[in-house]
């Protein structure tokens, strides 16, 4: 079927085929461990809970899922960093985490909030490409990481990325009542390509974007987006979108 996998989006006739997601290797232990349980209930005669815990290795073998992404090519996209739930978008300046020298300068910013249920990928990815210029760690709490307070309040790994032009796109990793682990795969220096994986938070949680003053989201509330694919703004646009649930 015709696909745009070229640049320049030149129409083209190469077949893409389906294919099944690995599961990350920070996941693997888990549905290892999963599936052993699940073993030892069916071979010591455990019929019903060795049947509840082959739910439970399903699930969390999904959990850990981690699809192929393709990533649309634009000098000015922002691309979603998560999958999930557009919940939130409000007018903020930047956190304290994010500001200073090596982070966002201070002024007023689109915060874009995506709510990862745990029944999403929640491999996290780049929005832009770039250097990182700042990861600052900050311990907290575990509220509903569908409310507001949680940018402030809860546990969150907080992540600059540079793109050669000089712009900086911030965006926090937010830890939620179920997560309890934030994994970040990169560090400050390191160059990043939009949509690559740059981290994992554990079983539910969010993230927030950042659109720095003069642009604006290109997704509605309640909207869905795709980790590395849905292009949630581009830089210096401000789209007058209306939608409606259906």
């Amino acid at each position: 079927m015709p696909s745009l996998d070229k640049p320049g989006g030149a129409l083209t006739t190469t077949n893409v085929k389906w294919r099944f997601p690995s599961t990350h290797p920070e996941g693997r232990k888990f549905v290892v461990g999963s599936a052993a349980i699940t073993l030892f209930a069916f071979l010591l005669g455990w019929g019903i809970l060795g049947w509840l815990l082959l739910g439970l290795t399903i699930w969390v073998f999904a959990f850990f899922r981690d699809p192929i992404r393709t990533t649309p090519r634009g000098d000015n996209f922002i691309v979603a960093p998560a999958d999930g739930l557009i919940t939130m978008i409000a007018k903020v300046p930047p956190p304290r985490e994010l500001a200073g020298a090596d982070g966002l300068p201070d002024a007023e910013y689109t915060r874009v909030s995506i709510f990862m249920s745990v029944f999403d990928v929640h491999v996290n990815r780049s929005p832009v490409s770039g250097h990182v210029r700042k990861v600052a760690y900050v311990p907290g709490k575990f509220v509903n990481a569908d409310l507001d307070k949680a940018s402030e309040e809860n546990e969150r790994q907080n992540i600059v990325v540079e793109t050669a032009t000089g712009l900086r796109i911030g965006f926090t990793q937010i830890a939620g009542l179920v997560a309890r682990r934030i994994l970040t795969f990169v560090r400050e220096g390191d160059l990043v390509d939009a949509g690559e994986r740059v981290g994992l938070i554990r079983f539910g949680s969010r993230v927030d974007v950042y659109l720095p003053a003069g642009t604006g989201p290109r997704v509605l509330l309640g909207q869905r987006t795709i980790a590395g694919e849905t292009v949630i703004a581009e830089y210096g646009v401000q789209p007058e979108l209306v939608g409606f649930s259906q």
